[in-house]
């Protein structure tokens, strides 16, 4: 039986690990072919590892295994000039895009960067490689016109205050998540009438290695006692990322043709409390 997805290609940005590669797979899953990107080095300002060739050949792997097609490249979401080569390359092998999760993100809490290089970095990629992701592929999505969907990966934090700390890069996270429902909302006014759905989608914490890893751990560790409750309502530390890829296969399915402009949280209750 065919997937929800037949005949659609997704591009995915952030793809080699954790929830960019659960995407790749689950959306492959329901039959779509997958464009993928990650950058593939680490940033000078990030303290946790960063995915490697190694890990976005392992999509490539996983992807292949269903039967689909996906072509993987290694770029850096800050640069629009290299994605929109990306997408015109991809588009040339498979077909066209359908569907855009910019998903790529990064964390840093690294209180020995000075505040204004902290900020810069996590904003120039969770803001800007946003930005630079929905514009290199929406001139092929509009020119097609077969319609299509966007979601963006923000996060409970896009959403609420809590969690507020002072850290540089901690405000820079915030606020590149809440930037990320202005840009929901203003895309979905932009694009509604080539038929291009927009939405963002925003988790509460994910089982990746962007959260499960020494330096973040240490830094959720020293947070002073009495502050912001950060748990879950549901009895749960966190989600996986194939709760988030199922709540992103509905939106950019058919299921969801008439879904666009919502900020829709995969929080187990966080928001709610």
């Amino acid at each position: 039986m065919a997937g929800k997805l037949e005949g659609k290609v997704a591009l995915i940005t952030g793809a080699a690990r954790g929830q960019g590669r659960s995407h790749a797979v689950r959306l492959a899953q329901e039959g779509a072919d997958i464009i993928a990107v990650d950058i593939c080095r680490q940033l000078d300002a990030v303290s946790y590892p960063m995915a490697t060739k190694e890990d976005l050949a392992e999509t490539v792997t996983e992807v292949e295994a269903l039967d689909r097609r996906i072509v993987a490249t290694e770029a850096d979401v800050r640069d629009v000039a290299a994605l929109k080569a990306v997408v015109a390359d991809s588009v040339a092998q498979l077909g066209g895009v359908d569907i855009v999760l910019a998903n790529a993100g990064i964390a840093v809490f690294d209180p020995a960067l000075p505040d204004a290089t902290a900020f810069r970095e996590v904003v120039e990629v969770n803001l800007f490689g946003v930005w630079n992701t929905v514009h290199a592929a929406t001139p092929t999505m509009i020119e097609q016109g077969r319609g299509g969907s966007i979601v963006l990966t923000a996060s409970v934090m896009g959403l609420t205050g809590r969690g507020g700390s002072g850290n540089a890069g901690a405000d820079g996270y915030v606020a590149s998540k809440h930037a990320l429902v202005g840009l929901t909302r203003t895309w979905a006014n932009w694009l509604a009438k080539h038929n291009i759905r927009v939405n963002s989608v925003h988790p509460t914490g994910v089982n990746t290695p962007m959260i499960v890893n020494d330096v973040m751990q240490e830094a959720l560790a020293s947070l002073p006692p009495g502050g912001p409750d950060l748990g879950n309502l549901l009895d749960v530390p966190m989600v996986e990322s194939v709760d988030v890829s199922n709540a992103i296969a509905w939106l950019v399915s058919d299921e969801a043709r008439y879904v666009t402009g919502v900020a829709l949280p995969v929080d187990a209750g966080f928001l709610a409390k």
